[in-house]
């Protein structure tokens, strides 16, 4: 539930850090690209989100609840905005520079809905390469344990659907990918899932989706605004 601001202050979101280097994911995902995408894409939709909230004299205790209120409002322009910089961070933590299997429960239930990890990566790929225009492919569960592939158009996200905990998510933006692979969007989602998955995030966010995942994008800092 939104909170009425303090007079005086405002609540801001800041754009995170990325957890490696910018040439940490190379040559997957080139410095050039990790620049680009995070340093403004990513921070132009945390400044907007700030920016409307500001405007409008609304404050929030978290992003998710900006995500979540703004849907349910049909707020449009707020919602793009949030979703988009929740998404992107998610996406960061998604990835990590040290290739990784997925082990203990999350692993057990991969097998149990796909049989081998061989088959997942068939069905990332092809849902993420067959998805009709900008948006993202995720890697979810629901409540039950139960993991499926699933792809979300332009901002829409898993935070706004009930049951459901992501536990992967790879962009299918063309800023993602177009400078190290033109359009040829499946080599990279197949690359991506070859060397990037961050499994123990996943895994993390399996054994927490009783509570939708571990994961929380930083908390909003309060700061002085002229009244």
């Amino acid at each position: 539930m939104a909170e009425p601001p303090s007079p005086g202050t405002t609540a801001m979101f800041s754009l995170p850090d990325l957890p490696y280097a910018y040439d940490a994911l190379s040559p997957v995902i080139s410095d050039d690209t990790l620049h680009f995408h995070h340093d403004k894409h990513h921070a132009t939709y945390v400044k907007n989100t700030n920016d409307i909230l500001q405007q409008a004299g609304k404050s929030f205790a978290s992003l998710e609840e900006v995500v979540a209120e703004a849907h349910k409002a049909g707020d449009k322009k707020l919602f793009n905005n949030a979703a988009q910089a929740w998404n992107h961070a998610f996406f960061w933590e998604s990835m990590s520079p040290e290739t990784q299997d997925p082990t203990g429960d999350v692993a057990e239930a991969i097998r149990s809905a796909f049989g081998d990890h061989g088959a997942l990566k068939e069905a990332f790929v092809t849902e993420g390469a067959g998805h009709f225009a900008s948006g993202w492919v995720w890697l979810v569960a629901d409540t039950d344990g139960a993991v499926k592939v699933i792809s979300t158009h332009d901002a829409a996200d898993t935070l706004t659907e009930q049951g459901l905990t992501p536990l992967l998510v790879c962009d299918l933006w063309e800023h993602a990918y177009y400078l190290d692979y033109q359009n040829d969007r499946k080599q990279f989602l197949t690359k991506w899932f070859e060397a990037l998955p961050n499994w123990s995030f996943a895994g993390a966010q399996f054994d927490a989706r009783a509570n939708g995942g571990a994961y929380r994008f930083d908390a909003p800092s309060r700061s002085s605004v002229s009244a």
